[in-house]
């Protein structure tokens, strides 16, 4: 299959549960191989890259933001996005400076980013999951189910986040969902079935 998302674009993959919007996500972030067959992304195939060099992909050029938000528990919502950068070989005071920056941009206010995951809510674990999937400044965000755990209201101001924030840190964001209120506020859909991209 084929996809071709923009820069600065907000993207939205669609399907049934099991028809491989999470194993598609997976490979094109190195998270998996492929048993057959190349994955090339942005002109790279990344199949053919060595183990540090996935590490590297990984780290520089794509963002995670999943359903379950993945923090570490033990570190406030601002270590959390410092991290990335320290695997980045960033020095602290500009990590400390980003990552400040970007929780302020994500909406969260410097008392919440002393706090633990443990002691904020869903949609602010899920905005500090945002900001540091784009702490590294990374080509791509991939983003599997970001709504799954929210209420609908939380879920909108997300959603509307994500697209803000694809086009202001000019990302190309690709989420994937199961629903269609998402996919339609979304500047380009792509349709799965059965592993098989379909027509719109």
């Amino acid at each position: 299959m084929s996809l071709n998302v923009p820069d600065g674009v907000f993207s939205t993959i669609v399907g049934k549960s099991g028809s491989g919007k999470s194993t598609l996500l997976s490979l094109l972030g190195a998270l998996d191989k492929p048993t057959s067959g190349s994955i090339d992304v942005d002109g790279r195939n990344i199949t053919k890259l060595s183990d540090r060099k996935l590490i590297q992909y990984r780290c520089n050029k794509i963002g995670f933001v999943f359903q379950n938000y993945n923090l570490i528990p033990n570190l406030s919502a601002i270590e959390n996005v410092m991290l990335p950068m320290e695997f980045a070989g960033m020095n602290k005071y500009d990590r400390l400076s980003r990552a400040n920056k970007l929780l302020k941009q994500v909406g969260l206010d410097e008392l919440k980013q002393n706090r633990r995951p443990g002691k904020l809510s869903g949609g602010e674990q899920q905005r500090v999951a945002i900001a540091r999937a784009l702490a590294n400044k990374p080509n791509f965000i991939l983003a599997d189910e970001p709504t799954g755990n929210l209420d609908s209201i939380t879920g909108k101001i997300i959603i509307e986040l994500l697209q803000k924030l694809a086009h202001s840190e000019n990302t190309t964001i690709i989420a994937v969902t199961h629903d269609e209120g998402i996919a339609k506020k979304s500047q380009l859909t792509f349709r799965l079935k059965d592993g098989k991209m379909i027509a719109n």
